[in-house]
């Protein structure tokens, strides 16, 4: 008896599986969406200081926590985005901690890479200025400060690279 009940719940779950519309499909939305990004509060507990409001490049402001599955999985995608987007200085990532210790988030990037800057926590202050429910999130931020894109749980490098070049070409700059 207890193994088709088993059966029936494995059945359940591989049709509901099945039946998902695939991530990259879904769309997400943000009310931050065409607005000027917030300020980053906290202090950086790795890299330099960073003021999203004086840059002139993209910048990805990925939220994240190093006891974060999808955030781990995710993690590569941003190394390579920032190696890539290093040699041309065009991009840059900032991470912003959720939920987690510096110990833990030292560790993270000990072990996983990133040599970008990640700021603290701030209480949660900075993380609730944009929004953020839970992690991992990431916005894309362009050049002139206006949030154009939203990524939860986990974005890759062709995404950011393709929402890029989109509204690159859609805006000429």
């Amino acid at each position: 008896m207890a193994a088709i009940a088993v059966g029936v719940v494995v059945a359940l779950l591989v049709v509901l599986l099945a039946t998902r519309e695939p991530a990259a499909d879904r769309k997400s939305t943000s009310q931050l969406i065409g607005q000027q990004a917030p300020a980053i509060g906290g202090e950086p507990l790795l890299g330099d200081p960073f003021d999203i409001g004086a840059t002139d490049r993209w910048v990805v402001v990925n939220f994240f926590a190093s006891w974060c599955v999808p955030c781990v999985e995710e993690h590569p995608e941003l190394v390579a985005f920032s190696e890539e987007h290093a040699e041309t200085g065009d991009a840059r990532v900032v991470s912003v901690v959720y939920s987690d210790k510096e110990e833990d988030v030292l560790d993270f990037f000990g072990r996983f890479g990133g040599d970008w800057t990640v700021f603290d926590s701030d209480q949660g202050r900075t993380a609730l200025d944009w929004g953020v429910a839970r992690v991992p999130e990431s916005y894309l931020v362009a050049p002139t400060g206006v949030v154009v894109a939203w990524f939860v749980s986990g974005v890759t490098q062709t995404e950011l690279n393709a929402v890029i070049d989109r509204y690159t070409q859609e805006t000429g700059s």
